[in-house]
């Protein structure tokens, strides 16, 4: 069992220095010095990430020093006006080339701040719950959620864009019963724990059996069952289940706008398609 992130494979050029639930860093990546592009990736595609920035650089071999975060989008919009972000001992203050996010806070974004002079949406996706392997409590869909014998690990809506998707997704199954018995009740009696990074948090959290199920993004369940980590994906019906779109958005005061501008057309080019459809994303 791969418990404890990152997930993925360091890079083999250095130090290796990675101790589980001390130093690990999961969600900063490449090469923070003098960077040549700096991307700030909506954490749900972390497991995308290395692969796509590897497909770009073997394209545009120029590029040899990258940086990219994936961090829930409202730790990154606070990290953009704020100026820098505090995590441990260490503050990080440097600007994104690029931001990525749900289409309607990018479009927010837009309208309020005028950040962005260039928005490509790239890929979609759908939700899912994430349970364990073994699925004890038999949980088939989102009205199970609100059973009070379920620990729920819930994405909190007011950092995490797909929180707010999921409270539809309990409307729209459930009525505001389910919505309020999820959000309102469990959460006052402590059965649902709301996170701050769901996409680290929860399925941790199924695997230690803190918690026995938790709304997320299908293509996360689906990458933790590739890894073999002990988790299955249980699939909500279409009719309750909403479908996202991201878009990636150059700063209008990019540093390095060229790059910028080269990623995005990478990342909406077949070879930046077809990665994300690897991973269970859907097209456009």
């Amino acid at each position: 069992m791969n418990l404890f992130p990152p997930w993925l494979v360091p890079p083999g050029n250095g130090r290796q220095f990675t101790v589980p639930e001390i130093d690990n860093v999961p969600d900063l990546h490449g090469d923070i010095i003098d960077p040549q592009l700096v991307i700030f990736f909506n954490g749900n595609q972390f497991m995308v990430t290395r692969d796509l920035i590897a497909a770009f650089q073997r394209a545009f071999p120029e590029y040899e020093r990258i940086y990219w975060e994936t961090l829930p989008p409202g730790v990154l919009v606070d990290q953009i006006r704020e100026g820098a972000l505090v995590t441990g001992n260490l503050r990080i203050a440097i600007r994104p080339d690029i931001l990525t996010a749900g289409a309607a806070r990018i479009g927010q974004l837009d309208r309020e701040c005028r950040w962005f002079a260039r928005m490509e949406p790239y890929t979609r996706n759908r939700l899912g719950i994430m349970v364990h392997a073994d699925n004890p409590h038999e949980i088939t869909g989102l009205g199970d959620l609100g059973r009070p014998d379920v620990k729920v690990s819930m994405p909190d809506p007011r950092t995490e864009g797909i929180g707010r998707l999921v409270v539809k997704a309990y409307e729209k199954s459930g009525g505001q019963s389910l919505a309020d018995a999820v959000m309102k009740e469990k959460v006052e009696n402590g059965s649902t724990f709301l996170t701050d990074i769901h996409h680290r948090q929860t399925p941790m959290r199924i695997m230690t059996g803190e918690s026995d199920a938790g709304p997320v993004w299908r293509t996360e369940a689906l990458f933790q069952e590739q890894i073999g980590n002990p988790v299955k994906l249980v699939e909500i019906p279409p009719e309750y289940n909403p479908t996202a779109t991201y878009v990636a958005a150059r700063m209008t005061r990019a540093p390095r706008s060229r790059a910028a501008d080269e990623f995005l057309d990478f990342l909406t080019g077949p070879e930046g398609q077809r990665i994300y459809r690897d991973y269970g994303f859907l097209p456009i």
